[in-house]
Formats: structure tokens, sequence, C-alpha cells
């Protein structure tokens, strides 16, 4: 069923035309994914279909009952408002009346008749288990204190927040620009599944090329103005493209041999005396205007860097702390000159310190850490660098480097660099100020490399950058001659550069491991399934060899062979109540959590007593 058509819609950017007359039309099982370079406009198409920005021409018609929910990159939220009010500030009828609601209880002067009216409502409705969901998602999304003041929480913490707003939120229509921006691998992992079981149409930007292969089954490349449509997933699209690449080369091919032929006939001197030699001029004209100039050869990103000692990075024992939160303990490692090193953890683990240290920007509480005296370090940080916002976009990154060698000795000019990175001429003495947030991104991205480092630090690089920007990247990475360090929760990325990861496995630990992020994975799964069997045989030899050296009960294991049955159904009838219970108790958080406590207690004291039943077994049937 259709949810919504986009007719011929354009939208300008001062002189930029991102959008040229484009049609659209999304179905109820459509999930989309959104790729282009930034600065294309995905933004801008995804804030006029939520009706956030209007276009300069065209329309968008949705159907009457479609509810359209967004999430921007840019959260607007209210700093003394709680998480769950955060969350709840939706406009659909359930997440109102779940708003009067709460309300309602929590003041003592509300009238009975008024809280049973509510009551009634919420039943009729189902809205009751609206809270218990929106905590649900708040807790794998990494937010556990739902009356947190939303002023007091990090930039990451608040675009979760409002993740979960727009995950909670009844529609049709899910809009998402760049969901897994500031999301560990595991809470991406969950959110994958989440969306694909998610039912009505999907619609969303993201740099994530697993993610796209997941969830999506369609994708829309909006490029120079207008939209590609492919049917399929992220590779599907990668197949497609290339064959659309290839048929626009060979087009382009054409039309430069006939542009040499009518050059030819033009230098021979021809008069526009007839109608038709002036219709050939014409047609020359608007040949000559046509040809793409941008399908020249690819640069060699084989670049030479500066030269690099024997002696680069050694870090030696070092600790971190913040209070009582140990973020790194004992840590040692020598960098390689031929590194390509991952970084892996949660959220605030302590990913970006221990960046920071061998970087140089934060001391460690213990430890050392010595650099070369010839290391030059490249930082792309989370952090956002201050830019004039006057200077074009091609000053800014002369200011860094007039050209970069390559390793056979020719020289990259710094003009070079930005149309390898997606800079076009017009976009290279474009002001700073009037390029996109990605843009800027991807410039701070080229002044580091322009400055020809010889050791890559990378934290968090793809955030902001769009796909394409990451595949030069990622070309750009395979060329470098000296080490490169990348946090990332970006899995494609790590499988495709680094071969050794650090991994942040809790109070400070901080463990190594050879291979990519599908080999680490591979791992982590077979070590999960072998841990529950390998704890299980473990148990039973223990207890084989503790009844061997037993013929005979002692008194008090008599006494519990006796009781245990007894017992042992007594915890089952209690779990079957509790679990009753809770079936029942979906109005109450507060006393749901507390049902859900005592379950997992009677859940473990029936396990303990399981397994004593066991052992006990074993010592009657030698008895």
């Amino acid at each position: 069923m259709n949810l919504l058509s986009v007719e011929n819609l354009t939208k300008s950017y001062t002189e930029r035309k991102l959008l040229d007359g484009v049609t659209f039309g999304l179905e109820d099982t459509d999930r989309v994914g959104i790729i282009g370079v930034n600065g294309t406009g995905k933004s801008t198409f995804l804030k006029i279909i939520a009706g956030v920005e209007l276009p300069d021409e065209g329309k968008v018609t949705k159907g009457n009952q479609v509810n359209i929910e967004y999430l921007s990159q840019v959260i607007d939220f209210d700093p003394d408002q709680t998480v769950i009010e955060e969350v709840f500030k939706g406009h659909s009828k359930n997440l109102q009346l779940v708003r009067r609601y709460e309300a309602a209880i929590s003041d003592e002067h509300t009238p009975t008749d008024l809280i049973l009216r509510l009551t009634a409502e919420m039943d009729s409705t189902g809205a009751w288990g609206l809270e218990s969901e929106a905590k649900t998602i708040l807790t794998k999304l990494g937010i556990s204190d739902f009356n947190q003041k939303v002023g007091t929480l990090s930039g990451g913490q608040r675009k979760r927040v409002a993740l979960a707003s727009a995950l909670i939120n009844p529609a049709e229509i899910l809009i998402l620009d760049e969901p897994t921006n500031h999301l560990d691998s595991e809470t991406i992992d969950w959110l994958e599944n989440h969306l694909k079981s998610r039912k009505g149409a999907l619609l969303m930007i993201t740099h994530d090329r697993y993610f796209l292969d997941r969830v999506v089954n369609k994708i829309i490349e909006i490029d120079r103005g207008n939209l590609y449509t492919y049917e399929g997933n992220y590779n599907y699209y990668l197949e497609k493209k290339i064959e659309r690449e290839e048929q626009s080369m060979s087009i382009e091919s054409k039309k430069r041999n006939l542009f040499r032929k009518e050059l030819a006939w033009i230098r021979r001197g021809a008069q526009a005396r007839s109608t038709k030699q002036k219709a050939r001029i014409d047609r020359f004209n608007d040949l000559s205007d046509s040809l793409d100039y941008s399908q020249g050869e690819k640069l060699d990103m084989s670049v030479a860097g500066t030269r690099l000692g024997r002696k680069i990075i050694e870090i030696e024992n070092i600790s971190k702390s913040f209070g009582d939160l140990h973020l790194i303990k004992d840590f040692t490692y020598t960098v390689l000159r031929d590194d390509r090193v991952g970084i892996l953890g949660p959220n605030g683990m302590g990913k970006s310190t221990l960046i920071n240290i061998i970087t140089g920007k934060l001391k460690p509480d213990t430890g050392t850490v010595n650099t070369g005296e010839t290391v030059k370090i490249g930082l792309f940080s989370q952090e956002n660098q201050d830019m004039d916002s006057e200077m074009r976009a091609i000053e800014f990154i002369k200011e860094g480097g007039e050209y970069v060698e390559t390793s056979d000795g020719s020289k990259i000019t710094a003009a070079q660099m930005m149309e390898r990175f997606l800079f076009d001429k017009t976009l290279q003495w474009t002001p700073i100020g009037k390029l996109s947030g990605g843009e800027r991104r991807r410039l701070q991205l080229l002044r580091i490399l322009m400055e020809a480092p010889n050791i890559l630090v990378l934290d968090e690089p793809t955030n902001d950058l769009d796909i394409s920007t990451l595949t030069v990247l990622e070309d750009y990475i395979e060329g470098f001659p000296g080490a490169v360090i990348i946090v990332s929760h970006d899995r494609y990325l790590l499988d495709k550069v680094v071969e050794k990861l650090f991994v942040f496995e809790g109070d400070g630990q901080i463990v190594s491991y050879t291979g990519n992020y599908a080999y680490f994975s591979e791992l982590m799964a077979t070590r999960a399934e072998k841990a529950p069997k390998e704890k299980s045989e473990v148990k039973v030899k223990e207890r084989s060899k503790s009844s061997a050296d037993k013929v005979k009960f002692s008194f008090s294991e008599q006494r519990e062979w006796d009781e245990i049955d007894d017992v042992i159904e007594k915890l089952e009838t209690e779990l079957g109540k509790v679990c009753e219970a809770i079936e029942k108790t979906t109005t109450d958080y507060e006393a749901l959590e507390k049902w859900i406590a005592e379950k997992h207690a009677i859940e473990n004291a029936l396990e303990e007593k399981m397994e004593r039943w066991v052992y006990l077994n074993e010592i009657a049937e030698k008895i």
C-alpha cells in the first residue's frame, strides 16, 4: 500500500541545486536506505518528507491516517525534562493519553473520577504497554536512569533518548537520520533486529554498510540533484551502480569521440553561412557543455608520508582512572611501523581516553608512553576543529600542505587531493561556512592527511562521513606507509582495514586479538556457545569426584534428600504464580520490576535445588 508520494521535488541551497524535479513513492513494506556524498541533499530530502522544510517546487502527498516519526541529526530538547518525559513528547493520541495519566496520578489533588476515566481510556486503547516498552528500549540503548534531566546528558546520550522516542512513537513511516552514530556494536546489533521486526515503512540515512545490508530492501542514491533507485540491499546496489557507471562511461566515451571529430571540423574553418552548418555548430557547443570531465583516471593514493624512524610509540604499563572508574589498567603495547589496529568497546569504557594518552593529549596515572623523534601523528578526533567560515575550502587545505608526495616520488597537489576526496572545482572555492556539516568533517580529514603524518589516529571517523568518503579513506589507508589506529563501531570499515583489535572488556582490562572484526565476532560467538557446555561439564566432573568418595549420606544430606522433592515442587508453584502476576501487571512499572526480580530469585533458587537433587541422587544410587 502506498503511504507517501513525492512529485517533481526541487530544492536549492544558495547556488547549489540539491534536488532537481525528483519523484518518489513509499510503500508500507519499504525499508529504504538513502546514500550519497555529503552535501548532496540527503538530510534536506528527509526534512522535506517529514514536513520540517518546504520544497522550492513540487509536493509531498501522504494519506490522512499516515503518521510520520522523524529523528533528526540535530536534537531539539528541553533541558528540564526528564528522560522518560522527553521520550513521551510525541503527538500521537496514545502518547498524549499516557502523559495525561502520568500527570494525573503524580498530582495528589487529581479527582478520583478523572483517574478512573483515564484508566478506562488506557484500557480501551491498549496504551498501558507504552511506558514499559519505552523503558525497555532505553535500557537497550544504554540509558538506565529514566528520571535524569536531559540537560545533564552528553550529546550521544541525548541522541539515544531521541532515538528511543522515535522508536516508541506509533508511526506508519519512521524516518531516521544517522541513527547508528554514537552507538556501540552491541547496540547497533539490537537496533538492526528491532528495525527488521518493525511493521511499517522505514526511510533512513546511514553510513553503516553492514547495517544497510541487513536492514533495508531498497537503496536510493542522491547524485547531482537526481534520485537513483535500486531494489535491494547495499551489496545489490554496489553491483548495479558499477553497471550504471560502466554504461555511463561507455556513453561518455562515445561522446568524446564525436567531440573530437566535430572539433576537427570546426578547426578546419567551418562557417555558419548555412542553416545546416549553424545547427551543427550549435550541436558541437551543446556537446562540449555536456562532457563530464570528472571521469578521469584515479589518483595514485600510495602516499609516501614523512620518514619514520626505528622507534615509533612504546606504551608501558599505563593505567588511567577517574575517581573510582578504572578505564585502563596496566596496558602495554609497542606500535609497529605497519600496524592496522582497531579499538573496540562499549561507549564510556575509555577508548577515546586511550587515544588521548597515545597522542599525548592526556597523561596516564601510571606508566609511560615513549614516542620516537620522527613520529608525526595525524589525529582525526570526534571534536570539531574551529574553522574560519569565510575562508575558502582550498585555502584551508593549502594551510596543511600545497602537495603530498606519492611512493614513486611524484606529487599530488592540494586541488587534486580535494577532487579525490569528492570536492569538485566549485566546492574547492566555496567558503567553509556554506559547506554542509559532513563536508566540513571531510575537509578536516583531508587537512590532516595533507600535513603528511606517518602515524594516523582516527577516533570515530565514520561519524558524519558519507559512504563515498569512507571508501576513499579506506583506499588511502591501504596505501598509507605508517601505522594506523582506529576507534570505530563501523564493522565494515574494521573488516576492510584492521588486522588487530584492542577490545575493552571491563574494569580497565584491554585484550588484544589478531584479526579483523569478522574474525573477532566469530570467536566471541564460538566462546558463547562453548561456555555453558564447559561449565556444565566442570560441574558434572566435580559432582562425580565428590560422590565417588562417599558411600552414604551425612545426617544433614539425608534430611535434605527427604525434603528436596517437596521444596522443588513448592518453588515451581511459586514461579508459576509470579509469572501470572507479571502477565497481569502492565500498569505499574515499579511493581513489575519487583515481580521480575522475584522471578529471577526463584529461578536461581530452583536451579540450585535441581543441582543439589542431581548430586544427592547420584549418592542415593550408589547407596
